[in-house]
């Protein structure tokens, strides 16, 4: 007879949504150390501590699956912008960038000031970014892949042009030492300056590193507007002759002339997943975020400024005001603004619904924690499609919505007894109302906790309880070697 241990905690009369999409069942969670101790009717046992939640749901902690909080775990470890929402671990070093391997004598290029705008953020060796971790942890446990543009920007004198054999493979050697030190992945951001001169093969002979180790490639496409079709397939190319994984990062169909083109987008990637893993992510936004760029503005209809270091007072202002203030162009106006960041409405509201009813969908917020007015998809992701699209818009079921934050993304980055509940199973949890969950975070005030989130655990500790922090910081940096497989078009069964 299997002896359980004495609970420290037992949650009472939960409504328990388990990460696999299977329907809500009634029941109690007990909790010893950082594990899911017993699951299911369990009078019997009793905990030194009980909470009952009266018919709350209880799910796993939500996985962000597309985060650029590689510096905000270092620098405000106790990420209120994610835990608030129900986050209990997020995936860093996105869209090419990350702070790792990379020792810079000046700031590099955007857009990879958006996460380090100064030299001393950056660390020469990837195993220190993740001791750094170890040492100060935050309360979100850390996925972490290693940026393209990263690499290039260490291993080239100029970006306008393709890596050369010589340094292609000093890039593949800092990648690998990554991969032996902990890195899951390589992300590429073939969409901005540092790596659109890349062609395909640089990144085929980088990514050929990728399956060896077990890793994973995601990617912020070369083209998401009127190229998107030829991206997906550069994508597909890039994942089958490297036989890796791959992650389309915030799939979206930008700029007014290719909104309705998910209707050939969705199809083509299914088309794909018959013969290769390939999966993607999506933000519950029509706007999307960056750094401003006068010349790339994709037929946005609206342009907000998130920052500005050479006119801090325009953030959260729009283009258009500041522009017709200063008797200047759009373009201009942004030329004047630089360096600066700011939230593009692109998409179409069909699009982004289309795609998050996608079944094999996952969710990432793509927040940018460093904005001084950032996107409100920082603090609201979760919580928005739990209430507005599960709930008030009956996109899907309560247990799917639950689904995409956390069984499905648990399975694509290998995280083992993460994204699920059940016994044995991590103690990452969130405890949230169904009738209320809401995001509360708006274009005008965008960094505003979201509701009806009552109670989040990581590895068995509370991070958010009562509306507030718990100052307690018991995240982890989950390395490559301690996960399981990736990204094999699978399912974590339950």
């Amino acid at each position: 007879m299997t002896t359980v241990p004495k609970p420290d905690l037992v949650i009472r009369n939960a409504s328990i949504i388990d990460g696999s999409g299977a329907p809500a069942r009634s029941g109690d969670i007990a909790i010893a150390g950082d594990r899911v101790s017993a699951i299911g009717a369990l009078a019997h046992l009793s905990g030194a501590s009980e909470l009952d939640v009266g018919g709350r749901a209880v799910a796993p902690g939500f996985i962000d699956v597309h985060t650029h909080d590689d510096r905000a775990v270092l620098s405000d470890p106790n990420m209120a912008c994610k835990v608030s929402q129900g986050v209990t671990t997020v995936v860093t070093g996105n869209c090419g960038i990350s702070l790792a391997p990379l020792e810079p004598a000046a700031p590099p290029p955007p857009p990879s000031d958006l996460i380090g705008d100064r030299p001393e953020h950056y660390f020469a060796d990837f195993g220190d970014y993740l001791s750094a971790l170890d040492r100060d942890p935050p309360a979100v446990n850390v996925v972490a892949q290693v940026g393209h543009s990263t690499l290039r920007i260490g291993a080239m004198d100029r970006l306008d042009r393709a890596a050369t054999p010589r340094e292609i493979a000093r890039m593949r050697g800092r990648l690998e030492d990554a991969l032996a030190s902990g890195a899951v992945g390589m992300s590429t951001g073939l969409f901005y300056p540092p790596a659109n001169a890349a062609p395909t093969e640089e990144v085929v002979e980088l990514a050929a590193a990728l399956a060896p180790a077990g890793a994973i490639h995601s990617t912020h496409m070369r083209d998401e507007t009127a190229h998107v079709l030829e991206s997906l397939d550069e994508t597909f190319e890039i994942g089958r002759r490297a036989d890796v994984p791959v992650v389309i990062s915030h799939h979206k169909c930008a700029g007014t002339p290719n909104h309705g083109r998910t209707l050939e987008s969705l199809p083509k990637i299914d088309a794909a997943r018959e013969t290769q893993p390939v999966a993607l992510d999506v933000y519950p936004y029509v706007a999307g975020s960056t750094v401003l760029n006068p010349h790339r503005m994709m037929n946005a209809s609206r342009v907000i400024v998130t920052w500005s270091k050479s006119v801090p007072e325009a953030a959260g202002r729009d283009l258009s005001e500041i522009a017709t203030a200063w008797g200047c162009s759009e373009a201009a106006a942004a030329e004047r603004l630089q360096p600066a960041g700011a939230i593009y409405f692109i998409m179409d509201e069909a699009d982004v619904q289309r795609v998050l009813t996608y079944p094999h969908a996952m969710i990432g917020s793509d927040g940018l924690p460093h904005d001084q007015h950032p996107h409100p998809r920082l603090w609201g992701t979760f919580p928005r499609v739990l209430g507005h699209y599960a709930r008030d818009m009956g996109l899907f079921p309560l247990e799917e919505a639950v689904r995409r934050m956390t069984g499905l993304s648990a399975a694509q980055f290998g995280l083992t007894d993460r994204g699920v509940l059940r016994a044995g199973a991590h103690a990452d949890l969130v405890v949230f109302d169904p009738r209320t969950v809401a995001d509360c975070s708006t274009w005008e005030e965008p960094t505003r906790p979201a509701s009806g989130i009552d109670l989040v655990m990581v590895n068995g500790r509370a991070v958010w309880q009562a509306g507030a922090g718990t100052g307690a910081r018991p995240g982890r940096a989950l390395r490559l070697q301690q996960l399981g497989p990736k990204g094999r078009n699978q399912e974590v069964p339950v």
